[in-house]
């Protein structure tokens, strides 16, 4: 390996450049270390001092520490890439450390934080507040700084760098009494500027027993592991229903994909965010019902409609609303902007997501009612060809908006 340099006290300390552990050292690790600490109050009492040297700085931590991250951050983009996400930053709490020093003497000086048993705190109570508020805590009596610490000099880094209007903490809603401290106390030393901050918190997925799923080990499930299943599934949901038995491997495997992550996604994105809800597979990939699968199928249903009116010349023209089906179609087509303002006031997904099956039910009645391509009435044709080209407009928009891909055809 070669060594990476840590200075310390003017001194150049050489450490391996290359990281001495994997993603799977972590996960075994961490969760081993953890019920140790929990069982040996002498060994977790060693790893709080440990990792307030870490906080101060010891250079062999640093350098450890400093791999511990580059390798969770690989291991993270690779689950986020599998979803097709990506972020234009990644700071984590070392990014924000050098802020961390002035703040506390700010907060100091204004009299914003004060001494409480050993401990630099704020107090974030209100006059109003109808259960008792704790204080945020920004440095132990230890010496040790905490989440609450580095989360509100994040604040600080956030309106410095980007003067927000908006900040959105897309988090698990247990960690909702921590956010509202760190909110209170941001507010309170006038630190957020302008920027409005929000929680906006989620439920857990569960399994059968009604608490946060788990592997058969016991562990906590990996996202890729959990897609890697849903993939196989939907191969499954595919053959059942023969679909892509001609395509090419490669086509057939893309497709699984496409529909395995569609039904991860809109089974978590359909109920309210901060509802819980059970994990079940088997239902997710199912091609019948509020799922994924069916939306995908409905939008692929009019992507094929419309290739094959293509393929025979025929063209859409002005909509001539004439039959109960058409008038709902077209009323449903109407409420999408209603949906999506809905959606972001809310910050509720599960809005978007009854908005487009309600709209894929709507076209599957429009369809079963009316001849389409076979119809002999050349303007009927052409109305009923733009209704069918707008609803894949607006399934697409949808879809997209909520990460759904839709394949060329099933």
């Amino acid at each position: 390996m070669s060594p990476s340099g840590v200075t310390l006290d003017g001194l150049n300390l050489l450490y391996p450049a290359e990281s001495p552990v994997s993603m799977d050292d972590l996960e075994e690790l961490y969760p081993v270390a953890a019920a140790a600490c929990k069982a040996d109050p002498a060994r977790d009492e060693a790893a709080r001092a440990a990792t307030m040297e870490l906080q101060q700085g010891r250079p062999g931590y640093r350098a450890l520490w400093r791999h511990f991250i580059d390798v969770s951050i690989a291991g993270v983009q690779r689950e986020f890439a599998s979803l097709g996400v990506s972020f234009d930053l990644w700071k984590g709490e070392a990014d924000v450390d050098p802020l961390i020093g002035p703040m506390l003497e700010d907060l100091k000086a204004r009299g914003i934080a004060e001494l409480d048993d050993g401990a630099l705190i704020v107090r974030v109570a209100k006059p109003d507040d109808k259960k008792e508020s704790p204080p945020l805590i920004l440095v132990k009596r230890d010496g040790g700084v905490l989440y609450e610490t580095t989360d509100v000099a994040t604040i600080v880094d956030r309106v410095k760098s980007l003067d927000p209007d908006l900040i959105l903490y897309v988090v698990d809603q247990r960690q909702h009494e921590h956010f509202e401290k760190v909110f209170r106390a941001a507010i309170r030393a006038g630190y957020a500027g302008r920027a409005t901050l929000e929680h906006v918190g989620f439920g857990t997925m569960n399994g059968p027993d009604g608490k946060p799923f788990k592997t058969r080990a016991g562990g906590v499930l990996k996202l890729f592991d959990l897609i890697a299943m849903a993939k196989a599934e939907a191969e499954k949901r595919l053959v059942e229903h023969g679909i892509g038995a001609d395509y090419p491997a490669e086509e057939r495997a893309e497709i699984a994909r496409q529909v395995g992550l569609a039904a991860i996604k809109f089974a978590d994105l359909s109920n309210y965010r901060l509802t819980n809800y059970i994990f079940d597979l088997e239902r997710f990939t199912k091609f019948e019902g509020k799922t994924g699968p069916y939306l995908q199928y409905a939008a692929v249903r009019v992507k094929s409609l419309l290739r094959k009116a293509a393929d025979e010349g025929a063209a859409s023209g002005a909509v001539a609303i004439r039959a109960a089906e058409e008038r709902d179609l077209a009323l449903a087509l109407l409420r999408f902007p209603d949906a999506l303002e809905e959606t972001i006031r809310l910050r509720a997904p599960n809005v978007m997501c009854d908005y487009a099956f309600a709209l894929a039910q709507r076209f599957s009645s429009f369809y079963a009612a009316h001849h389409i391509l076979s119809e002999p009435d050349a303007a009927l044709r052409a109305s009923r060809l733009a209704l069918a080209g707008l609803t894949l407009r607006a399934l697409e928009t949808a879809l997209g908006l909520l990460g759904l891909e839709i394949p060329d055809r099933m």
